[in-house]
């Protein structure tokens, strides 16, 4: 009996933790406590911890990339 991949189960993560979203950017955790402080990161707060999601990380990564290289 062939079963699926175990990759294949589980589905994409929609959102990262404080400690993902620093390693997915390369960053410390304090750095995205200091973005986030800043209004540069806008976490959700559907759980008790803020956690990151994924659009939010990408379209902070574009919007700093634009302003470097403009």
């Amino acid at each position: 009996m062939n079963t699926p991949e175990f990759s294949s189960i589980i589905p994409p993560k929609l959102a990262l933790t404080r400690d993902e979203t620093a390693k997915a950017i390369g960053q410390s955790a304090v750095t995205v406590d200091r973005l986030t402080k800043r209004g540069l990161l806008r976490p959700s707060r559907a759980t008790r911890r803020p956690i990151y999601p994924m659009w939010e990380i990408e379209r902070f990564l574009r919007e700093t990339s634009a302003h470097l290289s403009a």
